[in-house]
């Protein structure tokens, strides 16, 4: 047997659970020294200001304010008047209530905010050498907690993109020291989201849980995580049309922070990186983009990862098969998508195949096509898309 070698270190983060967990959220304030809190939130939870008032009254005179603008892509105004706002309340924490967009409009604000820079000076580029190189952000992060409405993998990622409108191009921004400090999994917020939407997002996390599974990377601690959200998911995603039920909304929540704080170590996977393109410009959520990709990525990893590919069997086979083929594997998750009704083809979701090349051309610059158990070329990547098109 050969020696194992890996690494894996943790980041600190605290999860809270139920209808009382944001009663600790003063505590987890003081704990960090932190006195004014800024909300940042979208317009549409102003349609739940029940939801909201229980977040307001956690913070009580914490509150130094409430930004309603964070919009779905994150774009760059947005989070420039995040930014801005953050500045004139004079925050020294923030409280995201919200889904993906909200979390990653809140992080890129407070990246900008302390580094008293544009978005181009800090965003992951080409380097000399043609690699992509993420800049080091040196200045503190003022700290953040995270009150979801949706099943994001977002929660806990050091990351972020925003999307320039002007251009289409995302602009990806790295710094650990924006992590979230914690997430707190409220009943009643988690019932503020519509079920497409719940689903959409649970759908990224099925996508990212497959795609990291999938990664040559030997950290069986990530592969826990995965695996674990990956059950949870098979397990509870074909409940979220049913009428809303917040324990089965939470359980979705628990596996998206599996599956975000598992593909941390291990890559994303080339759906992402696909997606993070083809999403903006469907007529669909990009978790419902993502895993209509899916299986013509597993399709094209099989070559080098075929044995990866077949431990999902006994998951995705509600712990019937133990062993299949891969291309089995493959047919059974699209059996599964395609039950949850993910669309089939991308023409089907708005998207024309004389934007194929473009598709490529922004792909290629995405971080997450960088950590991909088999290299994708402009070819591959062409071929792919034509496929699913």
């Amino acid at each position: 047997m050969n020696e194992q070698h890996f690494r894996h270190a943790t980041p600190e983060f605290r999860t809270f659970w139920g209808e009382g967990a944001l009663t600790s959220l003063p505590g987890e304030m003081k704990r960090v020294g932190s006195q004014r809190a800024a909300i940042i939130c979208s317009a549409s939870m102003l349609r739940h200001p029940e939801a909201l008032a229980k977040v307001e009254a956690a913070l009580g005179d914490r509150l130094a304010g409430r930004f309603e603008g964070a919009q779905e892509h994150s774009p760059l105004p947005a989070v420039e008047n995040a930014r801005s706002f953050l500045s004139e309340v004079r925050a020294d924490a923030i409280v995201v209530v919200g889904g993906g967009s909200a979390i990653v409009t809140a992080r890129a604000a407070s990246i900008l905010l302390a580094e008293q820079a544009g978005v181009r000076e800090l965003c992951t580029r080409r380097g000399p050498d043609g690699r992509l190189v993420s800049p080091r952000l040196t200045a503190p992060k003022v700290p953040q907690w995270i009150v979801p409405t949706t099943p994001t993998t977002a929660y806990a990622k050091a990351g972020c993109a925003v999307r320039d409108p002007a251009t289409g191009e995302r602009l990806a921004l790295f710094d650990p020291k924006a992590r979230a400090q914690g997430v707190f999994f409220d009943p009643m917020l988690a019932l503020t989201a519509p079920a497409p939407l719940v689903q959409s997002s649970a759908l990224n996390a099925f996508a990212m849980s497959i795609d990291g599974l999938q990664s040559d990377t030997d950290d069986p601690l990530a592969h826990a995580l995965l695996m674990h959200a990956l059950r949870l998911l098979v397990k509870w995603l074909p409940e979220a049309s049913i009428a809303p039920d917040p324990q089965q909304r939470l359980r979705l929540m628990h596996a998206s922070l599996l599956a975000g704080q598992g593909s941390d170590y291990v890559g994303t996977g080339l759906a992402q990186a696909l997606s993070h393109t083809i999403g903006p410009w469907s007529s669909t959520a990009n978790g419902v983009v993502e895993a209509m990709l899916l299986p013509h990525t597993m399709r094209f990893n099989a070559e080098v990862v075929g044995a990866r590919l077949s431990a999902l069997a006994p998951v995705l086979n509600h712990g019937g098969s133990r062993q299949s083929t891969p291309e089995r594997v493959v047919a059974t998750a699209e059996e599964f998508l395609r039950s949850r009704g993910v669309p089939g083809r991308l023409r089907d979701v708005g998207i024309a195949r004389d934007s194929l090349d473009a598709v490529v051309d922004h792909a290629m610059e995405d971080w997450a096509i960088t950590r991909v158990p088999r290299r994708a070329s402009r070819e591959d990547l062409t071929k792919l898309l034509e496929g699913a098109w």
